[in-house]
């Protein structure tokens, strides 16, 4: 953030940046972009540029607690302003800001806004760094952070849904800048990042990352006595605020400027969220969940709650929340961010001797408590498995008494399968994903996964096939998400075979999807299959969990069901009813209202694709 930064439009186009304050350049000219609400809904279409932003989401930015009655005509007006400050978008004449089924989108080139010129350097960087070239790499990082001239978005902060999209931006930043000054020290030219990462470290006192860089380029710099000090005020730092020591990997660092000179260390960065790959719904096209990611953000980041159970049914999404969200908590977790499967890949649960010894690699607690043969054997074994086992248990939980971390706990099979893993001390948070409700673990902080809106779907949907694509259809857009019962998995499905079936009309697959005895055969792109993975939350449900189900499937078509309805398929009395339904809603097989409402009075649903799949399997 020391050089001008560098613009890249041609002349005649209009330049936007977000890093920073809001602003746009035409011929180096600044331009006014209005009142304070217009300059919120623009900030907030340049957050997500060529994409369909809801106008729940824009409503949200610019009347977070009380928006006015008039408050979608009040967002037209600000966008037929912008319409006429901004002009067209390219040499075509187009319209720059366009409106379809999924909201307002905002047609922008990558040399047009500077986040999209960001990440595209950011890209190239890392690539050449990749290849060994580190020169290269370091050229393309310093001018993507030339970029940078400050918080982004610093004067419209006070709006929740912009500072938001501001953290995110800033943290990106940070990421890169990172990046940068550890390849500058790689390459023997450590003194070009002490100051700027002494002013961010200042910033950001609690990232550990950008301390370590700091600490790398005052010793490579031959400032020995100053990279110990930075590491003996973070030390106080955190014992503190936090009540923790700084991270054995931080440490280790210290350890070896103590007993060696000048030769040059990369730091080791903070454990992310690893383990097994992800599963396909998890892919950069994540979006929607705003309200779900909020509420995670700030369930883990305030420390109060320990355990966080994020529940819905197979291909709702709950994984790349997950990850999502361990993602963004980076500086609440010092100790790092850990991801565990809880199933193998044919969907059987893992024995506990299995998790605990994938625990003990991840984070290095394992020691001498087992041989990896014992600690993987499946079912424990008898006893010296057992013994192992058990010492195992042991080391984790003196692991999480000591450290800050955040553990996902992924697609959970039932509550047994986790109450040996939570920690009964200490600041480590555990985030679990599970299909069904889990009801049986007490105390925890409960997010139910409803389906995505039409918006947030069709935001998904743009993504995948693109938003003229999008917009040239948009009947058959909304017809296909709404097909897909709002479940991601199925909406994502369906733009990865749409992006391959270039030629097939939206109009064409919506009657395809339509049709309930070919939708699920519809859902498959390469391996990927929403059938597979209904098929095993299927296999969760007891057996007569699945013949209850496939009865109530028939009455949920019309729109849901209620509790009388459901006692008459079913055949039983009242008391019966109300506790099939209820089984299947623990189970995840079934939603109910979010409020409060009597039993009588409820309307139940059921998926709609699992739904189809119970009329499969129980020949309803």
């Amino acid at each position: 953030m020391t050089r001008p930064p560098v613009r890249t439009a041609p002349a005649g186009a209009v330049y936007f940046s977000l890093l920073g304050p809001l602003t746009a350049r035409l011929d180096g000219h600044e331009l006014p972009l209005g009142p304070r609400k217009q300059r919120l809904v623009l900030a907030t279409l340049l957050s997500r540029p060529n994409t369909p932003v809801p106008v729940e989401v824009l409503t949200d930015a610019v009347w977070p607690d009380d928006p006015p009655r008039t408050a979608r005509k009040n967002l037209q007006v600000y966008v037929s302003a912008a319409r006429t400050l901004l002009g067209p978008a390219g040499h075509e004449g187009r319209d720059r800001v366009v409106h379809g089924c999924g909201g307002y989108l905002l047609r922008i080139a990558e040399g047009e806004l500077d986040t999209l010129r960001f990440g595209s350097l950011a890209r190239a960087g890392r690539a050449a760094a990749g290849r060994g070239d580190l020169a290269g790499a370091a050229r393309l990082l310093r001018e993507a952070l030339d970029l940078w001239e400050g918080p982004p978005l610093n004067d419209l902060r006070d709006s929740a849904g912009v500072a938001e999209e501001a953290g995110r931006l800033e943290a990106r930043c940070l990421t890169v800048y990172e990046d940068w000054a550890e390849t500058e020290i790689e390459l023997g030219r450590p003194a070009v990042a002490v100051d700027g990462l002494r002013d961010l470290v200042e910033r950001h006192p609690l990232r550990e990352r950008l301390r370590a860089a700091w600490m790398n380029s005052l010793h490579q710099s031959g400032r020995q006595a100053e990279a110990l000090a930075v590491y003996d005020d973070y030390r106080q730092l955190m014992a503190r605020e936090l009540g923790l020591e700084p991270s054995p990997a931080m440490a280790a660092l210290y350890r070896s400027m103590l007993g060696r000179g000048r030769e040059a260390r990369r730091p080791a960065p903070a454990r992310e969220a690893v383990g097994p790959a992800a599963p396909p719904s998890c892919t950069a096209a994540f979006t929607g969940r705003p309200g779900e990611l909020r509420e995670l953000l700030e369930v883990l980041g305030c420390g109060e709650e320990r355990v966080v159970v994020v529940s819905g049914p197979a291909g709702a999404g709950k994984s790349a929340l997950a990850l999502r969200a361990a993602h963004l908590l980076a500086d609440r977790f010092p100790d790092g961010r850990v991801r565990v499967r809880m199933r193998r890949e044919d969907g059987r649960a893992r024995s506990r001797a299995e998790i605990l010894a994938e625990l003990g690699r991840l984070c290095g607690v394992a020691g001498n408590a087992a041989s990896p043969g014992n600690a993987a054997s499946p079912e424990g074994g008898p006893g010296g498995d057992r013994a192992a086992t058990a010492a195992l248990a042991d080391a984790w939980q003196e692991w999480q008494a000591r450290h800050r971390a955040l553990v996902v706990l992924d697609d959970v099979p039932d509550e047994a399968s986790v109450r040996g893993l939570l920690s009964r001390s200490g600041k480590c948070s555990v985030l679990i994903t599970a299909r069904g409700q889990l009801a049986g673990l007490a105390p925890v902080h409960r997010i139910a996964l409803p389906a995505l809106a039409d918006g947030e779907a069709l935001e998904l949907l743009g993504k995948l096939i693109g938003a003229g694509r999008l917009r040239a259809d948009p009947g058959a857009a909304l017809r296909i998400v709404r097909a897909c019962g709002g479940l991601p998995l199925a909406v994502e499905v369906s733009g990865m075979r749409l992006a391959v079936l270039r030629h097939l009309p939206l109009a064409e697959y919506a009657d395809r999807l339509d049709d309930p005895s070919a939708a699920l055969d519809e859902l498959v792109a390469g391996d990927v299959s929403v059938r597979h993975r209904i098929a095993s939350g299927w296999q969760d449900l007891a057996d007569g969990d699945r013949w209850v189900l496939g009865r109530l499937a028939g009455l949920a078509e019309g729109g849901g069901f209620t509790l009388d309805r459901a006692a008459e398929a079913l055949g039983c009395g009242e008391r019966a009813a109300i506790r099939a339904v209820e089984s299947l809603i623990d189970a995840g097989a079934v939603t109910s209202p979010a409020g409060e409402v009597t039993a009588h009075a409820a309307l139940y649903e059921v998926p709609r694709l699992l739904g189809l799949y119970a009329h499969e399997r129980e020949g309803v």
